[in-house]
């Protein structure tokens, strides 16, 4: 078992994807800015790559290289974005993955169309109880996950793809954004884009993080980040905690709402678990005031919709 932390020279020509970077900034006249003084900027991350969008692109290439075409093993929910990230990889590279899936009791259901998307493109599914994917960090666990998983020479990254390498590689994030805004602001889910996204900027500017799911965690969990990539804290960061809208994957009527509104207003498709989180929660935050006449204002927009895919039944 290979630490993901701990990087080979890989053989993959990752240039073969062919991604857009740095990725398009542009800006979007939207009046709820504009009567508060403030400029908003989209941060065009989903338009780096067809398959392998958006802040997934900047987390997967240092770990792919890194996995130097071993099998990939990662982790996720029924509606990660990151397992399809990774699936898609795998196709697109000639790499066998495998995806360890929260939640025992859906091996015997029918895959979503997320999952679907998943089985697709390759990825062998392997789901585990909700109590032992808790415990999946452990070494024991773990070790016991890649043995019933019969990946015991696999390469593995966390869930969501936030580790060191991820890190280091969102930090190109910042850095295309240096001075192009005063304050730039992207949703999270384990911290892994906003900890590069930081120690990346200029040193007048902040990142704001909008996390999607619920609890006080993530503070402590970017900082770990930074520490493991960077040595320590970097950057000036801070998380506003209220936008999760009642977790991961809830999407209320009022933000289904927002999403389609912003999207009719801009022709931006608008990807519901993160990003109309991130961009209802900049709208609530400009009307508060929180952001002084004059802002330059950056959204990253780190994915699209899913596509509608067949759904099929699971494979083992």
């Amino acid at each position: 078992m290979t630490s993901p932390d701990a990087p080979k020279p890989g053989t993959l020509d990752l240039a073969l994807l062919r991604p857009r970077l740095p990725s398009p900034l542009q800006e979007a006249a939207d009046e709820r800015f504009a009567r508060h003084g403030v400029r908003l900027l989209l941060k065009r991350d989903d338009l780096i790559h067809p398959d392998l969008v958006g802040n997934k692109w900047r987390k997967l290439a240092p770990n792919l290289a890194a996995a130097a075409g071993r099998p990939l093993l990662t982790f996720g929910g029924a509606y990660s974005n990151h397992l399809r990230a990774t699936a898609a990889a795998g196709r697109l590279l000639g790499l066998e993955t495998i995806g360890v899936v929260r939640g025992q009791e859906l091996a015997n259901r029918t895959l979503n169309p997320s999952l679907a998307v998943c089985a697709s493109d390759g990825m062998r599914l392997h789901f585990v109880d909700r109590s032992t994917y808790r415990r999946k960090a452990e070494p024991e666990t773990l070790a016991g996950i890649l043995r019933a998983a019969g990946a015991d020479d696999a390469y593995v990254v966390p869930e969501g793809g936030s580790n060191a390498l991820a890190v280091q590689g969102c930090l190109a994030l910042g850095e295309e954004l240096r001075d192009r805004a005063d304050v730039v602001a992207v949703a999270c889910g384990t911290g892994g884009t906003l900890a590069g996204l930081a120690a990346g900027l200029g040193p007048r500017q902040r990142a704001l993080g909008v996390p999607v799911l619920k609890g006080e965690f993530l503070a402590a969990d970017t900082e770990a980040l930074q520490t493991r990539a960077f040595g320590g804290r970097r950057g000036n960061w801070s998380l506003d905690t209220r936008f999760h809208f009642g977790g991961y994957a809830r999407i209320p009527s009022e933000l289904e709402e927002f999403a389609l509104d912003f999207e009719s207003r801009h022709g931006l498709p608008v990807e519901h678990l993160y990003v109309a989180k991130l961009l209802y929660a900049l709208v609530a935050l400009a009307e508060e005031g929180a952001f002084p006449r004059g802002t330059a204002l950056a959204a990253v927009i780190t994915g699209r919709p899913l596509p509608q895919a067949p759904v099929q039944a699971v494979s083992r």
